[in-house]
């Protein structure tokens, strides 16, 4: 008689974890806000000024480090138009020097 081997069901399985849409709407929302923030510096009389994109930034390292990191791009994507909306908009901090 022939043995068959039988199959082992394998202890490790790999879970998927699916993100709500509420969470990823809730999470794009964040980024939308987030991307939009500046940091602009005011020099003397008003008539320069230094904008820094700290939204952008700070949208970048929460996008590196997010735990599902299935629409990265998307996530990108959506910081630059809210960078440049925020930057047109003037939205953010001024700090007169």
């Amino acid at each position: 008689m022939a043995k068959t081997k039988k199959k082992k069901a394998s202890s490790s399985r790999t879970t998927q974890t699916n993100q709500l849409d509420s969470v990823y709407l809730l999470k794009m929302v964040l980024y939308l806000i987030l991307g939009a923030q500046w940091l602009r510096f005011v020099g003397p009389g008003g008539n320069s000024q230094v904008p820094i994109p700290i939204g952008l930034i700070i949208g970048i390292l929460f996008a590196m480090h997010d735990h599902f990191q299935i629409d990265r791009k998307i996530e990108y994507a959506v910081l630059l138009i809210a960078m440049f909306v925020g930057f047109w908009a003037q939205v953010g901090v001024y700090i007169s020097v």
